[in-house]
């Protein structure tokens, strides 16, 4: 068991019997009241977002969870398979833990895995992904001035949105994140 002040924003708690991913945590100190911690929590399972407050120095429950980078192989249905690159097992993830992001996804990627035991928990894609421009309308030379966007369709059937100088052909890096133009590949 660990307390309060070892929980951070990303942590994993059993909260309720749950797993629940802490997406905000702050320390307050109201006028003369105690002090005490104010979580935003994430359901892993339901995907639902829980509010709480936890006393300066409660004992809450860390989940013991094992990061693995992984290699994204193909989609299967509602799932996606990947491979462990130390012993080349395939794992079948459902698609719904990488969310929309899935859509960015392709062959050869590495991602990242949390697994409680032997059940994968969570996925995380690669932070900034590199990926060619199937489709988008041409560009016209002058459209650098302004910052203006339109819409682009990548090669993994996505659409994203890239500034007006970007062309069909054109290699360029997406952050997962939000979904933003971050530059191009040389």
């Amino acid at each position: 068991m660990a307390d309060t002040g070892d929980v951070r924003v990303g942590t994993i708690l059993r909260y309720n019997g749950e797993l629940c991913q802490v997406t905000e945590y702050m320390h307050r100190t109201p006028g003369n009241l105690r002090a005490f911690y104010q979580a935003k929590m994430k359901n892993l399972r339901t995907g639902k977002v829980v509010e709480n407050r936890f006393r300066a120095g409660e004992e809450v429950e860390i989940a013991r969870v094992e990061f693995k980078e992984m290699q994204f192989i193909y989609p299967e249905g509602d799932h996606m398979v990947v491979m462990d690159n130390d012993t080349y097992e395939q794992i079948h993830i459902p698609k719904e833990m990488f969310g929309q992001n899935a859509q960015l996804m392709k062959e050869g990627m590495a991602v990242k895995i949390a697994f409680e035991e032997d059940n994968p928990i969570l996925a995380e894609p690669p932070t900034f992904v590199e990926l060619e421009i199937t489709y988008t309308e041409p560009g016209v030379k002058g459209d650098t001035a302004t910052n203006t966007l339109k819409p682009a369709k990548v090669e993994t059937g996505a659409t994203v949105n890239v500034p007006l100088f970007v062309n069909i052909g054109e290699v360029v890096k997406i952050d997962t994140r939000d979904w933003s133009y971050a530059g191009k590949v040389k």
